[in-house]
């Protein structure tokens, strides 16, 4: 069984291209090794070899089998990394083949990484399609929402495991370069089958790669080699462009370098990009405006909840000219009418969340405006989703739902089943405690529809799910899209 299953798995490794023909003997006594088998017999398999998660349930249920590892999805994750690792090149062997075909264009080489991060199970193809993704019509475009599957859950054993495990400063945090061939942790995963392309940006060292849990087309992180904290300012906007020379089929945005309308992991300077485009880049520009010294700059506000500013040139210095003009005067604005506050006693409260790209010879920068003031009646944030909406969405609001993709959390998969059972039955959403919290958003949209059945009820749920995303895109707005709102926006324009 073992055998077979070893087999299996070179094959896959030598049809993906991760391992050559002429490693199969040296990659079969590397896993021969990991499984501590010192024999082996030759097996026969199928030429169409059956998936990889087929392949490596297989081994890993093998490796419980033998009590090399403990039958959790913990255990599982770290051992089948290890596996993995057995096919795979060496990270100099990656970079080269890398930018070899970047000699045949920027694309050819993402087309081969992108390729590489799942065959090798970096990106685990199997997780990810379990992801729920749908698109849904607002004012504003389409927005994309996606519920979020691909992440596992802990089980109680392994989260006791890391309570007790020694604490360890190595790898800093999950974006460090010293994550490639980590073999990982109960409370770290395992990268052993990571590999990253070095890459120089504004003149430092940094690194590019795939986000193991992938939102959209080929979503990349790009992240200084050093371990340092995220700061928006003058040399954010020449790195985003020296990616974009780099890549110009990409996007590449920063989160926000405040808490609450900031990014998870504000300790390290990183950007995320792709090749999509979201409804945030085919936004219009509602209203064109002039900037005293920009006049070559073509400025506008961007149709869009959010508070977003576009420049567009075909020289990217004066984007990053006055994208860090635009941005000191943001960090310094206070327009009580309209409840923006620079600072309140030593705390700083305005920043933006940038985004970068290239459409045909001109370059684009989209600037967010953000704000973080807190109040009694939004203690989580008067520009962060407020909490009518928590039923569906209480987290951050960071690059990626400012562009126009709700991430939403993995729970609603369940919530939104039950709910549509309960709906359609008539039952009484207010004694069921797992969805009790949308009770009151059902009965605010419900009357909106003739007809409720078991055919259309998980369709007008995702619709209605999408205008909750559409509001809380509205609540992170500083400018609010109203009259009111855009005279407010334009003063703070007239300020520059």
């Amino acid at each position: 069984m073992l055998s077979e299953s070893i087999k299996k798995l070179v094959e896959y490794g030598i049809q993906t291209g991760l391992t050559p023909e002429c490693e199969r003997i040296y990659t079969t006594n590397l896993l021969l090794d990991l499984f501590r088998e010192d024999s082996y017999e030759d097996a026969e398999v199928d030429a169409a070899s059956p998936e990889l998660e087929e392949i490596l349930k297989d081994l890993l249920d093998e490796a419980i089998s033998r009590e090399i590892i403990e039958d959790s999805i913990v255990y599982r994750d770290l051992f089948d990394t290890k596996i993995m690792n057995c096919l795979m090149p060496r990270p100099a062997q990656v970079q080269k083949t890398f930018w070899e075909k970047y000699e045949v264009s920027p694309k050819a080489a993402t087309d081969f990484y992108y390729k590489f991060s799942q065959d090798s199970d970096y990106i685990r193809r199997y997780r990810v399609k379990k992801d729920m993704k749908w698109a849904v019509d607002s004012p504003y475009g389409v927005i994309d929402i996606t519920v979020n599957l691909s992440k596992p859950e802990k089980d109680p054993k392994a989260i006791a495991a890391a309570r007790k495990a020694k604490a360890s400063s190595y790898p800093k945090c999950l974006l460090c370069m010293e994550n490639e061939g980590y073999a990982g942790r109960v409370n770290h995963p395992a990268r052993e089958n990571h590999r990253i392309i070095p890459i120089t940006i504004n003149g430092s060292n940094w690194g590019f790669q795939y986000s193991p849990y992938v939102y959209y087309n080929e979503h990349c992180i790009v992240f200084n080699g050093q371990h340092v904290p995220m700061k928006i300012e003058r040399a954010t906007f020449a790195k985003l462009f020296d990616f974009i020379k780099l890549f110009p089929h990409y996007f590449l945005g920063s989160n926000a370098d405040l808490p609450i309308v900031g990014g998870s992991i504000l300790s390290h300077d990183h950007f995320q990009g792709g090749n999509y485009q979201f409804a945030m880049a085919k936004a219009p520009i509602e209203q064109h405006f002039t900037i005293p010294r920009f006049e070559d700059v073509e400025s506008g506000i961007v149709k869009w909840p959010l508070s977003v500013i576009r420049l567009r040139s075909k020289d990217s210095e004066r984007l990053i000219e006055l994208g860090d003009y635009i941005l000191q005067m943001w960090r310094a604005y206070t327009d009580e009418e309209a409840f923006i506050f620079a600072k309140t006693g030593n705390e700083l409260h305005n920043t933006i969340t940038p985004i970068a790209r290239k459409v045909g010879d001109t370059f684009e920068l989209d600037l967010a405006l953000r704000n973080n003031i807190t109040t009694e009646e939004h203690p989580l944030g008067v520009y962060h989703p407020h909490a009518q909406w928590h039923n569906i969405k209480k987290e951050n609001i960071g690059l990626i739902e400012v562009m126009g993709l709700a991430v939403l959390p993995s729970r609603l998969k369940e919530e939104l089943e039950i709910l549509s059972e309960y709906i359609t039955e008539g039952k009484d959403i207010r004694s069921c405690e797992k969805i009790e919290k949308h009770a009151d958003w059902v009965d605010s949209f419900l009357p909106k529809y003739d007809s409720i059945t078991n055919d259309n009820i998980d369709e007008i749920l995702k619709k209605e799910v999408g205008i909750v995303f559409t509001h809380v895109l509205e609540d992170a707005g500083v400018f609010k899209c109203t009259e009111e709102g855009r005279k407010a926006f334009m003063r703070f324009i007239n300020s520059l």
